[in-house]
């Protein structure tokens, strides 16, 4: 049985890279895959970048209108797997038509995203929320804090101050110094008390 997948992480935990790394094992074995990312993250155009070097054109960005199941069925129904990167920014919609993809098409799709947003909440991410109730499989990718412990939570630094206040999505515009950052809960509050 073909299944949903949800790998979330804190920022930075290189979600992306195994979203890749996926990818090229499928492509290794002659097996085709379909990368797609929602048209939300404009900071790399319709590619996948990594903080480390690999990098990746997807298959096609979907606005939050998108029907995925109608897209696949047409285009990508011979496909052997769908990766899908920055999950959180789907809606619950298309989560759950990545679900009934599974199901009637019978592809495995793996979806990679954040599982909060920067005030802790997981009612900033519909995507995220909703792959926490019907994913298959959910495993979080794990990756540490500047002060070495599990870092867990997503922190938001705007023009060097940590802000907890804002639209969901920010991302850099080229006016504002706009940097996330995986924090440890500890770190978290600590930065919380000195921005204050």
């Amino acid at each position: 049985m073909s299944k949903l997948y949800f790998r979330y992480g804190a920022m930075g935990c290189g979600k992306t890279m195994q979203l890749l790394q996926v990818a090229f094992n499928y492509e290794e074995r002659g097996q085709k895959v379909c990368v797609i990312k929602p048209a939300t993250d404009t900071k790399n155009g319709d590619k996948l970048l990594t903080r480390i070097g690999p990098e990746r054109v997807t298959d096609f960005c979907f606005s939050r209108d998108d029907d995925l199941y109608a897209l696949v069925s047409k285009k990508y129904k011979n496909v052997d797997c769908i990766l899908v990167d920055e999950a959180q920014f789907l809606t619950k919609e298309q989560v759950d038509q990545l679900l009934k993809i599974t199901i009637k098409l019978k592809i495995p799709v793996m979806a990679y995203g954040l599982r909060l947003n920067f005030r802790m909440e997981d009612g900033g991410f519909d995507g995220a929320t909703r792959l926490l109730q019907v994913a298959h499989d959910i495993e979080e990718i794990k990756t540490i804090c500047e002060c070495g412990h599990k870092a867990t939570l997503n922190c938001r630094f705007l023009n060097g101050k940590m802000v907890v206040d804002g639209p969901d999505i920010l991302i850099d515009d080229g006016k504002s110094k706009i940097e996330y950052r995986a924090l440890c809960p500890a770190c978290f509050y600590k930065n919380l008390e000195e921005d204050k």
